[in-house]
C-alpha cells in the first residue's frame, strides 16, 4: 500500500500532469522548469516585487500588481493543480480565507448542505458569518448515510460541503455517492470536498466527481508547521474566475515567501505521507489493543465503520488518529500533559507529532450540545502522528497512558 501511486491516465491526459505519470516526479518538476527564469534557476526564485513595469499603459507582460498575481504564487498554484490532477488552483492567506472565497460564490437565500462533523472554524464561519451576516441557509447532516443528503436537498440548495475523513471524528464520506445524489437533484449544485487530512497523494476528489477541493495548506501539504495558507482547486473555468476575483477584490493572498516555503514542502510530500501512514497505522493498532483505550477511529483499520468506503476511494491514510480514553476530562488532561515526544498543540500535519483535546481546543467554538451529539467528548483525543521513529512514539504514548490511567 505504500508503493508509488500512479496517476489515473484517463483523467491526466487533459492536464499537465500527463507529462509525469507518477506523483513524486510531478511534485518535484511541474511548474519548476528552470527555463522560465532569467538564469535557469533550478529552485524557483522568490519574487518579492509588489508591482511590475509595463512597456505601454495597460499592457503588462503578465502581472501588474502582486495582489492579482505573482511569479512565486504562479509556481505553487501550477504545482498544486497538477497534484490534484486538476486545471486550476488559487491559493489564499489561510484555509479559512479559502473557505470564505468558496462560500462567497453564493447569494443571499442560497442553501448549503454541510456534514455535521467538520473543522470548528468552518462551522463557525458558516454559522456566524455566512448564515447570520450574509443570509445563507445551512443544514448540517451526517453524510455517511447518503439518504440524509437526499432528504436535505432543497430547491435552493447550491452547495454540498464535507470533509472526508472528517475532523475530529474521522468519518469517511462516499464522495462519488454524494456527487451522484447532488447532481441528480440539480446539476448546478457545487460539491466541495475538504481534502486537508488526505492530501492529493492519498485521495483526489475531483477524479471522483467533486467540483471543488479545498486544503488548509498549513497542514500536510506544507508539512513543516511554519506557514498558514489555503488552496482551492477545480476543473471548472467559471468557478476559477470567481476565485481569481476573490484574490483580487478581497485580497486575502499569501506572501511570495510563504509560497516559496510551501513549494519547497511539496517536494517531499510523497515521502512524508508514506512515513505518516506507516507510523500511524502501527500506532492505531497499538492503541486498539490497549486496555486503557475505549475505541480508536482510524479509517485504515478494519474496525472503522466506513473502512470499505475508505479503501474504495483512497490509496492510504494520513497520520490523523482520534481515540476515546477510558476516562473523563481529568484523565485526558493527565495523558496530554504527560506526553514528551508528542507536543500538546493545535494544528496537524507537520513532521512532528502533535496531540490535542478537541472539546476544549480545536472544536471549542462548536456549541456544547452539538459536541455532545457528535461525540466530541472530554475523553476524545486527536493525535497527528509525525515521522519520528515509531518505537519512540509508541513508548511515549504508553508511558503517558500509564500515568493517566494507572
Amino acid at each position: 500500500q505504500l508503493e508509488e501511486i500512479p496517476i489515473q491516465k484517463a483523467i491526466s491526459t487533459r492536464h499537465v500532469m500527463s507529462t509525469f505519470p507518477h506523483f513524486g516526479t510531478a511534485a518535484i518538476h511541474v511548474g519548476q522548469e528552470p527555463e522560465q527564469w532569467d538564469m535557469n534557476q533550478v529552485v524557483p526564485p522568490i519574487s518579492m516585487s509588489t508591482t511590475y513595469k509595463q512597456d505601454n499603459p495597460g499592457e503588462p507582460v503578465k502581472h501588474d500588481y502582486s495582489r492579482a498575481g505573482n511569479p512565486s504564487r504562479d509556481v505553487l498554484q501550477k504545482n498544486l493543480a497538477a497534484l490534484e490532477d486538476a486545471k486550476h488552483c488559487n491559493v489564499f492567506a489561510s484555509g479559512l480565507a479559502a473557505t470564505s472565497a468558496i462560500i462567497n460564490s453564493l447569494n443571499r437565500g442560497d442553501h448549503i448542505v454541510c456534514s455535521d462533523d467538520v473543522y470548528g472554524g468552518t462551522q463557525r464561519y458558516i454559522n456566524k458569518i455566512a448564515v447570520s451576516k450574509h443570509g445563507l441557509e445551512v443544514t448540517s447532516i451526517d453524510l455517511t448515510e447518503i439518504e440524509n443528503l437526499e432528504k436535505a436537498i432543497k430547491p435552493n440548495t447550491k452547495m454540498v460541503w464535507f470533509e472526508s475523513p472528517s475532523n475530529p471524528l474521522l468519518k469517511v464520506v462516499d464522495i462519488a455517492a454524494v456527487v451522484h445524489v447532488a447532481k441528480k437533484a440539480n446539476p448546478e449544485i457545487v460539491v466541495v470536498v475538504d481534502n486537508t487530512f488526505m492530501t492529493p497523494y492519498f485521495q483526489r476528489p475531483i477524479s471522483l466527481g467533486a467540483d471543488v477541493v479545498v486544503h488548509s495548506i498549513t497542514k500536510y501539504i506544507n508539512g513543516h508547521s511554519d506557514v498558514v495558507m489555503g488552496a482551492v482547486i477545480t476543473d471548472n473555468d467559471e468557478f476559477q474566475q470567481h476565485l481569481f476575483f476573490m484574490q483580487l477584490a478581497v485580497g486575502a493572498v499569501p506572501s511570495p515567501f510563504d509560497c516559496f516555503l510551501v513549494n519547497r514542502g511539496l517536494k517531499t510530500l510523497h515521502i512524508r505521507m508514506r512515513a505518516h501512514y506507516e507510523n500511524a497505522l502501527a500506532v492505531a493498532k497499538y492503541l486498539e489493543a490497549n486496555d486503557r483505550i475505549e475505541s480508536v477511529l482510524y479509517p485504515a483499520l478494519e474496525s472503522h465503520p466506513q473502512h470499505q468506503v475508505h479503501q474504495k476511494q483512497t490509496k492510504g491514510m494520513s497520520g490523523m488518529i482520534s481515540f476515546y480514553l477510558k476516562g473523563e476530562l481529568q484523565q485526558s488532561r493527565s495523558f496530554l500533559s504527560a506526553l514528551k515526544v508528542f507536543t500538546l498543540a493545535e494544528s496537524l500535519g507537520g513532521y512532528e507529532s502533535l496531540a490535542e483535546l478537541p472539546s476544549i481546543m480545536t472544536h471549542a467554538s462548536v456549541p456544547a450540545e452539538t459536541r455532545a451529539v457528535l461525540g466530541i467528548t472530554d475523553n476524545l483525543i486527536r493525535i497527528s502522528v509525525g515521522i519520528e521513529d515509531l518505537d519512540d512514539l509508541i513508548a511515549d504514548l504508553d508511558q503517558a497512558l500509564k500515568i493517566a490511567i494507572p
